[in-house]
C-alpha cells in the first residue's frame, strides 16, 4: 500500500500517456483484424481495468495485439460471422484460465534474457520502422500492424517507407519534429525533467492538436486532414453507443471450426503474454518478479469478458509496457488508469481525440523505439561474449524480418545450440519447511550453470526465508549462465534487501563481474551449519 501511495501521482501520469499510445493501436489493430474499430477498445479497456487488476504484474499493459491480427482476420473470414469469432474468444479466455490452475505459466522462466533482450530491441527497430511513414503523413497502413509484410497494402516495412517519402505531408512532418523535441528536451533539459506533473508525451500530443487547429484556421495547405487524425467511432446517441456491443453466437458451440479457433488465440495469446511479463520483469527498475501463471489466469478472465460483450482477444504488450515504463509507471495502478482514461474518453469526448494528428502519436511511439533498440544495449550484450550476442543479434534480425513469435522461436534456437555445448545439470528447489528464520544456508553452485537451471535457481531465492544468513558457493563453477549471473546480481542488490537477508559470496571468478564478500570457501564452511544441495 505505501508503495502505491509513493507512486501515485506518477503512476497515473504514466496511465495518462499509456492512454495516449493505446488508442490509436486500438484502432488500428481492430482495423487491420477486419473487426469492428470499437472492439478494440473495449479490449483496451478490459485489458486496462480488469486485467490489470487482477495481474501479478506491477508494469505489463494488456491490450489488442499486433501478433494476433491475421489470426483474427483469417477466423472472422473462415467462420463468417463476427458472433461466431467471439464464441471463439470466449472459449481461448476459457482455455488460458485452465493453462493458469495447472501451472503452465512457469514456461517464462525459460526465456533466456539474451533472446528477450532481442525481441526488445528487435520491436523497438519495428517500431521506428513502422512509424516513419505515419511520421511524414503516409497513413496507408494500420497502426498496430508490426508484421513485415503488411496487411493492408502487401508492402513491407521497407518499401512502405520508400513510398512514404514519394508522399511526404509537410505539415504532418513539422508536426513530428516538433513533438519529437519536445519529448527530447524534457528527457534532457534539467528543469523539464523536474516537471513531474505533466508528462512530456502530454505536451508533445496538445503540441500537435494545436499546431494543426492554427494550420487549419488559417486555410494552409499544411493543415493535416481527418484521414491522418484519431478516428474514434462517434456514436449519435446512448442507444447508438450500446449497439457498438456484441454477443457471441452460443449456437456454434458445437462447430469444430470454433475451438480449433480458440484454442489457437489461447496457445499464441498465452505465449505473447508470458513473452511480454518476463520482458516487463526485466526492464523493471524496482526488479520484481511476476507470476506466470497469475497472469494466464487474468488473461483467461479478461479475454472471457471480452468475448462476451464484443472484444477482440487480448495479450500482453510489449509497446504499451514499454510506454508504462518509460513514462514512469511504477505499479499496476498505471496500467489501471490507462484502462479508465480510454473508457472516457470513448464516452465524453470523442470529437477531441478525434482531432489528435498521427504523426504526433508516432513521434511518442518513435521515442520508445529509440530506447528499446538503443545502441547501449548492442554495445551491452556484446561486450557479454559471442554466446550472448549471437543469438541476441539473430534474434533482432528474425523478429525485424518475420514477426514477434517466430524470430523469438529461431532466437530461442540459436540460443539453446550454445547453452547445449555445456554440460547439463540437474537444479535443485529450496524446501522452506526444512529451514527457519535466521538460520544459515549455504547454496552451493554446480560445475556447469545453464539458463535451464534458472527456474529451479529463482525459485530457491524467492523462498529462502526473511532474516537469514545466505552463502552462495560458486567455488567448484566452470560456467555459469548470464541469466542466472543476472539473477544473483539482482537478488543481492534487491530481494535480499527487501527480506533482510545477509547475503555472502564466495567462489566467483572474475569474468563473472560479482564481487566476492568471502575469500575462501573455508571461510563459508566455518560459519555454516546447513546446506542445500
Amino acid at each position: 500500500m505505501k508503495l502505491e501511495t509513493k507512486y501515485f501521482k506518477t503512476d497515473l501520469l504514466a496511465g495518462l500517456v499509456v492512454f495516449l499510445v493505446a488508442l490509436p493501436l486500438c484502432l488500428g489493430i481492430a482495423l487491420a483484424s477486419g473487426a469492428p474499430l470499437f472492439s478494440g477498445i473495449i479490449t483496451g479497456v478490459i485489458g486496462g481495468i480488469v486485467v490489470g487488476f487482477l495481474s501479478g504484474s506491477n508494469l505489463s499493459v494488456t491490450g489488442p495485439a499486433a501478433g494476433l491480427t491475421a489470426i483474427v482476420l483469417a477466423g472472422i473470414t473462415s467462420l463468417g460471422s463476427f458472433d461466431l469469432f467471439l464464441l471463439s474468444v470466449v472459449i481461448a479466455g476459457g482455455i488460458q484460465l485452465l493453462l493458469g490452475f495447472i501451472k503452465a505459466g512457469t514456461i517464462s522462466n525459460y526465456f533466456p534474457s539474451n533472446v528477450i533482450e532481442g525481441m526488445l530491441t528487435g520491436i523497438g527497430v519495428i517500431i521506428i520502422l513502422k512509424q516513419i511513414p505515419h511520421a511524414v503523413g503516409y497513413d496507408k497502413d494500420s497502426e498496430g500492424d508490426f508484421a513485415f509484410i503488411e496487411n493492408n497494402t502487401g508492402h513491407n516495412t521497407l518499401t512502405a517507407i520508400t513510398d512514404a517519402i514519394n508522399s511526404v505531408h509537410y505539415g504532418a512532418v513539422i508536426i513530428t519534429v516538433i513533438c519529437i523535441s519536445i519529448l527530447i528536451a524534457f528527457n534532457k533539459i534539467p528543469f523539464l525533467k523536474k516537471i513531474k506533473l505533466i508528462p512530456g508525451g502530454l505536451v508533445a500530443v496538445i503540441a500537435g492538436v494545436l499546431l494543426n487547429e492554427l494550420f487549419i484556421g488559417t486555410g494552409s495547405k499544411l493543415a493535416v486532414e481527418s484521414e491522418h487524425l484519431v478516428n474514434l467511432p462517434m456514436p449519435g446517441s446512448i442507444n447508438e453507443f450500446f449497439q457498438q456491443f456484441s454477443l457471441p453466437d452460443f449456437g456454434g458451440i458445437k462447430n469444430s471450426s470454433v475451438w480449433i479457433l480458440g484454442l489457437t488465440i489461447a496457445i499464441v495469446a498465452s505465449i505473447e503474454t508470458l513473452l511480454c511479463l518476463e520482458a516487463s520483469d526485466k526492464m523493471d527498475p524496482l526488479k520484481r518478479y511476476s507470476s506466470g501463471n497469475t497472469e494466464l489466469k487474468a488473461q483467461g478472465i479478461g479475454n472471457i469478458i471480452a468475448g462476451m460483450i464484443g472484444g477482440l482477444p487480448m495479450t500482453s504488450v510489449i509497446v504499451r509496457t514499454s510506454a508504462n515504463i518509460n513514462s514512469g509507471g511504477r505499479t499496476k495502478l498505471s496500467t489501471i488508469a490507462h484502462g479508465v482514461f480510454l473508457l472516457l474518453a470513448v464516452v465524453s469526448i470523442p470529437s477531441i481525440l478525434n482531432k489528435i494528428p498521427l504523426a504526433a502519436l508516432a513521434a511518442i511511439l518513435i521515442m520508445i523505439g529509440l530506447k528499446l533498440a538503443s545502441p547501449k544495449v548492442f554495445k551491452h550484450q556484446w561486450q557479454n561474449g559471442r554466446f550472448q550476442f549471437i543469438p541476441f543479434i539473430i534474434t533482432v534480425l528474425a523478429v525485424v524480418f518475420t514477426d514477434l513469435l517466430k524470430g523469438v522461436g529461431i532466437g530461442l534456437v540459436f540460443s539453446i545450440i550454445f547453452i547445449l555445448r555445456g554440460n547439463m545439470k540437474l537444479a535443485y528447489f529450496f524446501r522452506k519447511d526444512k529451514h527457519k528464520e535466521g538460520e544459515l544456508i549455504k547454496i552451493k553452485l554446480a560445475q556447469e550453470v545453464s539458463f535451464l537451471n534458472k527456474a529451479a535457481i529463482k525459485q530457491t531465492l524467492v523462498h529462502l526465508p526473511k532474516n537469514s544468513i545466505v552463502v552462495i558457493d560458486a567455488s567448484e563453477t566452470v560456467y555459469i549462465d548470464h541469466d542466472v549471473l543476472e539473477l544473483i546480481k539482482d537478488f543481492v542488490d534487491f530481494t535480499s534487501t527487501d527480506k533482510n537477508i545477509k547475503v555472502d559470496l564466495v567462489g566467483f571468478k572474475e569474468a563473472y563481474k560479482i564481487e566476492n564478500t568471502i575469500s575462501h570457501v573455508n571461510d563459508a564452511d566455518a560459519i555454516l551449519e546447513k546446506e542445500v544441495l
